[in-house]
C-alpha cells in the first residue's frame, strides 16, 4: 500500500472516532512528516461551538507533541457530496508546518480519492512564519 493509502486508511479509522454530537458530521486526518512519520486526529465537537477542534488541528497537536515540525503529506476523510476540504483556520495552521507545494488529498468515507491538490493552492499567498523573519 501507498503512504498515501496509508494515511487515507489512518483517517478513515480515526474518522470513525470523532466526538461530533451536534453537526453529526465526522471528519479523520492524518498528516505524513518528511520521515514518513503518520500523525492522526478527528474533530472533537463542544456545546459552546467556538471551543470545538477540527480534525487537522488535532493532528498538528499530535504531530508537535511528537517533537515533529515538518508536514509533507495531508489526507482529509470526510462526509457529504464532495470533497471535504481544510477549513480556512486550518490551511493557515498547516501553512505553519508546511510549504505550498505540500499535496493535501480529500478522500470519502469508502476511502476514494476525490480530490488531490496543494496547500498552495488552497491558501494562495499565505501568512507564515517566513513573514516574520528580521531582516
Amino acid at each position: 500500500m501507498s503512504a498515501t493509502g496509508r494515511m487515507i486508511a489512518r483517517a478513515r479509522a480515526i474518522r470513525a472516532k470523532a466526538w461530533v454530537p451536534y453537526s453529526g458530521f465526522k471528519v479523520g486526518a492524518c498528516l505524513r512528516t518528511p520521515e514518513g512519520a503518520l500523525f492522526a486526529g478527528c474533530n472533537v465537537e463542544n456545546a459552546a461551538y467556538p471551543q470545538s477542534s477540527c480534525a487537522e488541528a488535532s493532528a498538528i497537536s499530535a504531530l508537535i507533541g511528537a517533537g515533529k515540525r515538518r508536514i509533507a503529506e495531508v489526507v482529509v476523510v470526510g462526509g457529504g457530496n464532495g470533497p471535504c476540504t481544510p477549513c480556512g483556520g486550518c490551511r493557515q495552521r498547516l501553512a505553519e508546518f508546511a510549504r505550498p507545494d505540500t499535496p493535501v488529498h480529500m478522500a470519502d468515507p469508502k476511502g476514494r480519492l476525490l480530490l488531490s491538490t496543494t496547500l498552495g493552492a488552497l491558501l494562495p499567498h499565505a501568512f507564515g512564519p517566513m513573514n516574520l523573519e528580521k531582516k
